[in-house]
């Protein structure tokens, strides 16, 4: 592992020849291929983010992967929302006008189901709510979908990595066909995706972030994923990924995040990387398989 990074990293920033070359229109017909375009917090672009209306207009519109968030409330459950804050895509200011700042953990479940989390997108979506995790993955499940899910602010929920590898497990998603090509867990904390392929190391992990090239050795013994902002990355950087092998043997991948226009998820696809995530993935997909 140590021999083909050291001679990638030397590669990528001495400005090596092969890695500054154009893509070959096969190659890069290959490559959008295999490209991964998932769903950022589902369709978000066209559905309320995170709710079950996303998930279904991502599956209405083809696409097989989707992408989102998970928090804890007050009394334990886990939750599908973004924010550390209910504020911004609910109504949790009108229904608890006394309850602010409004945080994920100082509501419980029953409190956070009556509050409207469509409403704020468009009239059309008025009382979708937040989704329990286990709601989302059986709509997951029952769309034939594949998911990305970020464990989110895990600093403020001590032991949700343990508690969403249960829900998981009790969904039917550790098994060895979820595990090959349907499911990546990842976080920007390094500790929670270390947590995660300790607690289950059969599940795919991904770091959120764009570390340092000296630290991949570090991020490769738990991490099959560096999954980093589109606006951090280059082709030599992404190749560098490439070559080092991640805990399950496997190079490691890349998928950047959040990729909206045609000219960035072109360039971005041309950096070769494996997947984008994004809220329009229709518009990725066109513009990744021209």
């Amino acid at each position: 592992m140590h021999v083909r990074a050291v001679a990638a990293a030397a590669a990528a920033f001495m400005g090596a020849a092969g890695l500054l070359l154009p893509t070959s229109a096969a190659q890069a017909a290959t490559h959008a291929d295999t490209l991964m375009v998932v769903a950022h917090r589902g369709a978000s672009a066209y559905a309320p983010e995170n709710t079950l209306a996303a998930v279904d207009r991502a599956d209405e519109m083809g696409f097989s992967w989707v992408e989102n968030d998970v928090q804890r409330t007050k009394d334990g459950a886990l939750v599908v929302v973004h924010d550390a804050t209910l504020a911004r895509t609910t109504d949790v200011e009108q229904v608890f006008p006394d309850r602010a700042p409004w945080n994920v953990r100082d509501f419980t479940a029953a409190e956070i189901a009556r509050l409207d989390a469509g409403s704020w997108f468009d009239t059309r979506y008025a009382g979708a709510r937040v989704p329990t995790l286990q709601q989302y993955m059986r709509r997951v499940t029952r769309n034939h979908q594949k998911l990305v899910l970020e464990i989110k602010n895990p600093q403020l929920y001590p032991g949700i990595e343990q508690q969403t590898l249960k829900v998981l497990a009790d969904e039917g998603w550790l098994t060895p066909q979820h595990l090959r090509d349907r499911l990546v867990v990842q976080s920007f904390s390094p500790d929670t995706v270390r947590r995660v392929h300790e607690l289950s190391p059969g599940v795919k992990t991904a770091f959120l972030g764009t570390p340092a090239v000296a630290d991949l050795p570090e991020y490769a013994t738990f991490a099959d994923q560096i999954n980093s902002s589109y606006t951090t990355i280059s082709r030599s950087y992404v190749a560098t990924i490439h070559a080092f092998e991640g805990p399950h043997g496997k190079p490691l991948e890349m998928l950047t995040w959040t990729v909206n226009d045609a000219e960035n998820a072109r360039k971005v696809a041309q950096y070769g990387v494996d997947g984008i995530i994004t809220n329009k993935p229709d518009v990725v997909e066109e513009a990744t398989r021209d």
